[in-house]
């Protein structure tokens, strides 16, 4: 019998004042709870879900079984932690505040702006330096599209792809982070000066891949994916989508944790679009603030993504900026840490206004009801 359990926020506030009683702040953002549901799952199944506030907690979780108590107190902690910055070189990334991460797909084939700036060093260079600009906190370097039957890259065009742009913007000071899931590139990229690897397959792609990101001392991406590491939208049938996520993420994270990554250099993104349909999409995205109780910093990709498209009447992927600040609201809202998007000027202006809205400096507080 496996048995496990989940604390999942379902009354979010905008500030500690709630209509619910006390609030906790949800991973260190701005972003508060005052009410949870308290999940136990057996072989897969649900087997009770309990509401309580955030005072009945303590009481709840003591009544557990005792094979539960340690996760319910790890969970419950993760729900408060407050994470420490990401340190890339020379730039410090805050985490108490949403960041934006700039996409530069340098790919012929991505399902957005494929074949752009590929041929076109110099015009990829100014978009990227624009992103800066405009307020990215990190720029997303890639050279292999994962889209859905996107062909696979050889190693070698990938680094030709992207080393020689990551050199421009270690250049420029930027704070770079390379998506890619093959050893090499990554050691190659972080030689001449990037900071955080970004995997879509969660370092399965390659055996070496653990091994040279503990050595490393890179912060890591850890994105889930239903599929195997050479065919990342396939899998099977999920039990429970949020829940499934969940434990696959904790599995994952644990195995880095045992390959010898710190924990406080993991990143973990659900993985929206790969693999999901459009209600599994939804249904996951709901849920995003239950992952606060993994305990690990949420990058949250949903910019331009077929989902938009599928409840926007097919609109083309460079026609879905309204669902793409929308989708960026909504898992600010849920506490998501960073915004991985193509849209940066807009993004970031949805940023400074959400962010306004939460400030106690800005907005008198003392007028919600207590």
């Amino acid at each position: 019998m496996t048995r496990k359990l989940y604390i999942r926020p379902i009354a979010l506030a905008e500030s500690p004042q709630s209509e619910e009683g006390e609030a906790i702040r949800l991973g260190g953002a701005m972003v508060w709870a005052s009410r949870f549901a308290i999940i136990v799952r057996e072989n897969g199944r649900v087997i009770s879900r309990q509401r309580v506030s955030t005072a009945q907690v303590p009481a709840a979780l003591a009544s557990l079984p005792a094979d539960l108590g340690a996760a319910a107190e790890a969970q419950w902690a993760n729900l408060r932690k407050v994470h420490a910055p990401i340190q890339c070189g020379p730039r410090t990334i805050r985490l108490e505040q949403p960041q934006v991460m700039g996409i530069l797909n340098m790919t012929p084939d991505s399902f957005s702006d494929g074949g752009k700036f590929l041929d076109d060093a110099q015009t990829a260079a100014e978009h990227a330096a624009a992103m800066l600009e405009a307020g990215a906190a990190i720029i997303d370097i890639g050279g292999e599209s994962t889209r859905p039957g996107a062909a696979a890259v050889w190693e070698g065009d990938e680094l030709k792809r992207v080393v020689p742009m990551v050199e421009r913007l270690a250049a420029m000071g930027a704070a770079i982070s390379v998506d890619t899931r093959r050893p090499a590139v990554m050691e190659a990229t972080l030689e001449v000066g990037a900071h955080i690897i970004n995997d879509v397959s969660a370092l399965r792609y390659d055996p070496r891949s653990l091994e040279l990101a503990a050595a490393s001392g890179a912060p890591v991406v850890l994105m889930h994916a239903p599929g195997k590491a050479d065919d990342l939208h396939s899998g099977t049938p999920f039990d429970d989508v949020v829940l499934d996520v969940f434990d696959w993420l904790a599995e994952r994270r644990d195995a880095c944790v045992a390959a010898g990554i710190a924990p406080e250099r993991i990143i973990l993104d659900p993985g929206f679009g790969f693999g999901l349909s459009l209600a599994e999409n939804l249904t996951l995205f709901n849920a995003l603030p239950l992952f606060h109780a993994l305990g690990q910093p949420l990058l949250v990709g949903v910019s331009r993504k077929r989902m938009i498209g599928a409840l926007s009447n097919e609109a083309p992927a460079h026609r879905r900026l309204g669902g793409s600040v929308a989708l960026a609201v909504k898992a600010m809202d849920a506490g998501a840490h960073i915004l991985r998007v193509h849209d940066v000027p807009e993004t970031v202006q949805a940023v400074r206004v959400w962010r306004g809205l939460r400030d106690a400096a800005l907005t008198d507080f003392s007028q919600l009801p207590d």
